[in-house]
């Protein structure tokens, strides 16, 4: 099953910055960037966010589930959750603060 647009929406209203989040269709299934890094992905309709130290308050909250098989847990972060979060653009940002920048590729000669 892939997610909807409809989804990606609805989780993009709830983060409610459009200029720091955006999310990106590979597969059927999306990625979520914040600042540009790669913080969660949306597969089967549910938002995972990844497994750090700055983002540890999702511990309490949230279950942890493979957004696909054979793949490293996260933290899956349910529709009725998005609304309870009320830090969650929070945690995404410190997420992304805590990921290294974006190598920049070479052009083979």
């Amino acid at each position: 099953m892939s997610t909807s647009p409809e989804t990606i929406e609805f989780i993009l209203e709830k983060l409610n910055d459009y200029d720091r989040f955006s999310t990106r269709s590979m597969f059927g299934e999306y990625a979520l960037y914040a600042d540009g890094k790669v913080v969660g992905l949306v597969c089967d309709d549910l938002l995972y966010v990844k497994i750090l130290p700055e983002s540890h308050e999702l511990e309490s909250l949230c279950e942890k589930g493979e957004p696909y098989p054979k793949a490293k847990l996260w933290y899956v972060v349910e529709e009725d959750q998005l609304s309870k979060i009320e830090n969650l653009p929070d945690i995404l940002f410190a997420v992304a603060d805590s990921l290294p920048a974006k190598k920049k590729k070479t052009k083979k000669k």
